[in-house]
């Protein structure tokens, strides 16, 4: 797959330190929810970084990724505080064939995020939503604190027949109803689709999230084949 420029349609900072780029791409053959792209940056001197971005948006949407910036990053600061709207920027996409959703796939869907790992897991609930389906889905969302919250006010408004649970892990604002730990094997047994049902699993995260979630579900009953992890090397629920 060869590398193309895009250009930059619009940038939206999320939250202090996560952006969302909107890219216009000429030559794009479509993507599927959960897939992935690659950036690829090229200093003066020619040296290259190249790293994988989860896609944002659903089929049908124009391409976005969402970025966290990391303080010793090499492509992150840059995507983060340097681009603007009208920028080109390398990339060969789409990527991934393992970590996505369709509708006919089914559900239920349980969605579980760990900070940046909401990326993905975005894409396939506005996959759901544009398609029309009415397949049931509950997300779980880990993050340290309600300001790290990535797309907190989509989230806010979930479409009908989509849960939406948050974990805090380190502060709570005042008045705070939710919960308040990290995801363990109690947390998921409360919120979780009983394996009865036999749902479709989506886990997104750093690899500590990743690892306690998923094993957790297998333990509630999950089929393994159908819980699907990514794993994100940022911050997030941890």
């Amino acid at each position: 797959m060869s590398w193309q420029i895009a250009t930059v349609a619009d940038v939206v900072d999320e939250t202090a330190r996560v952006r969302t780029i909107v890219l216009d791409i000429s030559d794009w053959p479509g993507h599927r929810a959960g897939q992935h792209l690659d950036v690829r940056l090229t200093a003066e001197d020619g040296y290259r970084a190249e790293r994988e971005y989860s896609i944002a948006t659903a089929p049908g949407e124009p391409v976005s990724i969402t970025v966290e910036r990391l303080e010793d990053g090499e492509v992150s600061p840059y995507l983060t505080e340097e681009l603007r709207a009208g920028d080109g920027i390398e990339l060969r996409g789409p990527l991934g064939g393992y970590f996505v959703w369709d509708p006919a796939d089914g559900g239920p869907l349980l969605l579980a995020a760990g900070g940046s790992g909401i990326v993905p897991l975005r894409a396939v609930l506005r996959h759901r939503n544009r398609s029309g389906s009415d397949v049931p889905v509950r997300l779980l969302y880990s993050s340290r604190t309600l300001a790290d919250v990535i797309y907190r006010a989509e989230l806010e408004r979930p479409a009908k027949g989509t849960e939406v649970i948050h974990t805090l892990t380190r502060e709570r604002p005042s008045g705070w109803t939710g919960y308040a730990r990290r995801v363990d094997s109690e947390l998921l047994s409360e919120v979780v689709w009983p394996a009865q049902e036999d749902p479709r699993a989506f886990v997104c995260g750093p690899t500590s999230f990743v690892e306690t979630v998923a094993s957790g579900l297998v333990q509630l009953g999950y089929r393994p084949e159908r819980v699907k992890t990514e794993r994100f090397g940022a911050t997030g629920g941890s």
